[in-house]
C-alpha cells in the first residue's frame, strides 16, 4: 500500500505553475450568474488561474501567450459541483469491498466469499452498498445469510445508503449482542425470533462498528488520491464533503500542504464537535487558492427510505406499525442549529420523510428571526416533503439540496413505502422552482454513481437508462436542461457560499473547466447519460486527462 500511495503522490503532486494561456476551438457554454446561457469558442487564462475573457468567433486572440490549447472541437463546461458528496467514504468504497453491482443475495455471498479468500490477512471483512431492495429478497438479509459466505472472521458492510449496517455471527459476538441488547434512541436492531437478526438501523450501527479498526493516515490518504481520481474522471471539479471529520479534515490538509489536492473541497464538519475541533470559533477561511474550506456543519434529523428510518408524519405504507426513527428530538436540533449560528456557520440538515423536513423548516423558522442575514440554510435530500410544506422552503430561503439520481434508484421502493397517495412531494424539484425555492443538485455518492451526468439526465428526463417509466415518473417534476446545468453549476456554488469564485466561467472566476464530447443542452438523455469527459482543468491547470492517471 506504501508504495501504491506514493506513486499516486508522485503524479498528484504534479508543477502547479500558472501562465497567460488560451483554450481555443471549443464548443463553450457556461451560465452566468442569473442562469442565462453563454456559448464562446475560446477562453482566456490568466496568470491568476482566473477566466480572463471569453471569446467568440468575432474577437482575436492575443498574439502573445505563454500557451495555446486546442479544444478539438470539444464541449466545454465549467467543472461540475457535487453539492452533497462524501469524498473519503468514496475513496474506502473503491478499496473495500463494493456490493452495488450484485443484484441478488446469491451474487452478493459469492462476492463476498471471493473478496475474503482475495484477502486472506484482512482481520476484518469491510465494505458497503448491499441493497435488498435492488435484489428482490422482500426482507433484510441476516447474520445467517452473511455466514454461508463467511463465518470465521468478522464481517461489517453498510447498506448502499449507509443507514444499516450488517453483520455476520463473528461480527456480533464481538461487539457483544445478544438477544439482551437494546435498541439505542434514533436507532433499531431488527430481530428475527427474538434474536438479533444481523441488521443495525440508524443510530445502531454503532453498537457493532466501533469495534472496526480505524483506518490509518495513510490509509485515508490512498482513499482521498482515490476519491479525487473518481470525481475528475466525471467532471467533478468541487464537492460539498457532507460529514467531514478531524481525521478527514487531516487528509485534506496534508494533500493541501503536499501540493496533491486538486478537487476543491466544502467542508460541513460531522456534527458540532467535530466542527470546533476543526475550525474553532469561526468558519475558515478560504485555503490553498480556494480549494479547501471548513464553513458549515452536517446536522441528521433521520434515515433513509430502504432501511424504513426516515420519520414519516403517518406510518409507512408497507410496515403500518413504523413512522421510521427521528434522530433528534426538537430541541437537540434547535440547540444545534444555534451552536452553529452564532458563530457564523452554514447548517445543512439532512431530512429524507416529510415529518422530518417539516421539523427541519420549523427550527428553520424558529431561529431566521434571530440570527439573520445570508445564512443560506440547507435541507440535506428532501426527499418527501408534504405538499402543505414546499411554500415554507422558499418563504425562509432553504436551499433543498437534492440528488436526482435517487429518484430515478428510489421510484420502486418509494411506491411501496410511502403508497400511492402520498407521493406529490416527492423528489418535488419543479414544485420547489415554481413556489420560489432554491435548488443544488449533487449525486451522496457513494450511496449512488458520482457521474454528475447521469444526475442531469434523471432531472430533465425523471426516467431511468432504460427510458422507464416512459415519459417520467410524476413528468410534472421535471427540470429544464438549463435548471439541470444550473444545479451543478452556479447554485451549486452558491448552496457553498463560492459563488463569484466557482461555478462559471464568466471572467474573474476560477479557471474550473472540462472538455466533453456532449453538448448538454443539446444532445439526448441517452447522449447525456455515456457523456465523455476528455480533460479537466483546475485553477487554469490540467488536473485529469482521460487514459491517465489525475494529477
Amino acid at each position: 500500500m506504501r508504495l501504491l500511495l506514493a506513486a499516486a503522490f508522485a503524479v498528484l503532486a504534479a508543477p502547479a505553475a500558472f501562465a497567460d494561456g488560451l483554450i481555443e476551438n471549443v464548443n463553450g457554454i457556461t451560465l452566468d450568474k442569473d442562469g442565462k446561457v453563454v456559448r464562446f469558442t475560446g477562453l482566456l487564462i490568466g496568470r491568476d488561474g482566473k477566466v480572463s475573457q471569453l471569446l467568440t468567433p468575432r474577437d482575436k486572440a492575443p498574439k502573445q501567450l505563454d500557451f495555446r490549447h486546442d479544444g478539438k472541437g470539444l464541449t466545454m463546461l465549467p467543472g461540475l459541483i457535487d453539492a452533497h458528496g462524501h469524498v473519503i467514504g468514496l475513496g474506502f468504497a473503491a478499496l473495500t469491498l463494493d456490493l452495488s453491482g450484485t443484484n441478488s443475495l446469491e451474487e452478493a455471498q459469492a462476492a463476498i466469499r471471493g473478496y475474503a479468500a482475495k484477502y486472506p490477512d484482512r482481520r476484518w471483512i469491510i465494505g458497503r452498498g448491499w441493497n435488498q431492495e435492488k435484489w428482490g429478497l422482500g426482507r433484510f438479509p441476516t447474520a445467517a445469510d452473511l455466514d454461508v459466505a463467511v463465518a470465521d472472521r468478522p464481517v461489517w458492510l453498510e447498506r448502499v445508503d449507509g443507514h444499516a449496517g450488517w453483520a455476520n455471527s463473528r461480527a456480533l459476538e464481538i461487539a457483544g449482542i445478544t438477544a439482551a441488547t437494546k435498541s439505542p434512541a434514533g436507532g433499531r436492531i431488527e430481530m428475527v425470533d427474538g434474536k438479533p437478526s444481523g441488521i443495525f438501523v440508524d443510530m445502531a450501527s454503532e453498537l457493532v462498528a466501533k469495534h472496526v479498526p480505524a483506518p490509518r493516515p495513510v490509509e485515508r490518504d490512498l482513499a482521498l488520491a482515490e476519491a479525487q481520481q473518481a470525481l475528475l474522471k466525471v467532471g467533478v471539479t468541487a464537492v460539498a464533503d457532507m460529514g467531514t471529520t478531524v481525521a478527514d479534515w487531516q487528509s485534506y490538509r496534508r494533500a493541501g500542504d503536499e501540493g496533491w489536492l486538486s478537487v476543491r473541497i466544502f467542508g460541513y464538519a460531522a456534527g458540532i464537535d467535530n466542527m470546533v475541533a476543526i475550525a474553532g470559533p469561526r468558519p475558515t477561511p478560504w485555503l490553498y487558492d480556494d480549494k479547501l474550506r471548513l464553513g458549515g456543519v452536517k446536522l441528521y434529523l433521520d434515515g433513509a427510505l430502504g432501511s424504513r428510518g426516515a420519520w414519516l408524519k403517518k406510518p409507512y405504507a408497507d410496515a403500518p406499525g413504523q413512522t421510521g426513527l427521528p434522530l433528534l428530538v426538537p430541541a437537540e436540533l434547535r440547540n444545534m442549529m444555534v451552536r452553529a449560528s452564532m458563530d457564523g456557520f452554514q447548517t445543512a440538515v439532512h431530512a429524507i420523510g416529510d415529518a422530518a423536513n417539516a421539523e427541519a423548516i420549523g427550527a428553520v423558522e424558529d431561529l431566521a428571526p434571530t440570527y439573520t442575514g445570508d445564512r443560506r440554510w440547507r435541507i440535506e435530500h428532501a426527499q418527501i416533503v408534504d405538499p402543505a410544506d414546499l411554500p415554507r422552503l422558499a418563504k425562509n430561503g432553504i436551499i433543498a439540496s437534492m440528488q436526482p439520481v435517487h429518484q430515478i434508484s428510489d421510484r420502486l421502493m418509494a411506491e411501496a413505502r410511502l403508497g400511492p397517495d402520498r407521493l406529490a412531494g416527492a423528489y418535488a424539484w419543479n414544485s420547489i422552482l415554481k413556489a420560489g425555492g432554491k435548488l443544488a443538485f449533487g449525486s451522496d455518492v457513494p450511496v449512488e454513481s458520482p457521474n454528475p451526468f447521469h444526475g442531469i439526465a434523471a432531472a430533465i428526463t425523471r426516467e431511468d437508462a432504460n427510458g422507464q417509466p416512459f415519459g417520467g415518473w410524476m413528468a410534472a417534476e421535471r427540470v429544464s436542461r438549463e435548471q439541470a446545468l444550473a444545479g451543478f453549476t452556479i447554485d451549486a456554488a452558491y448552496a457553498a457560499f463560492a459563488e463569484g469564485r466557482l461555478g462559471s466561467l464568466s471572467p474573474g472566476y476560477r479557471a474550473d473547466f472540462i472538455l466533453v464530447d456532449t453538448d448538454p443542452l443539446l444532445a439526448s438523455p441517452a447522449q447525456i447519460r455515456e457523456t465523455k469527459v476528455t480533460e479537466a482543468w483546475v485553477g487554469g491547470r490540467p488536473v485529469y486527462t482521460a487514459g491517465q492517471p489525475a494529477l
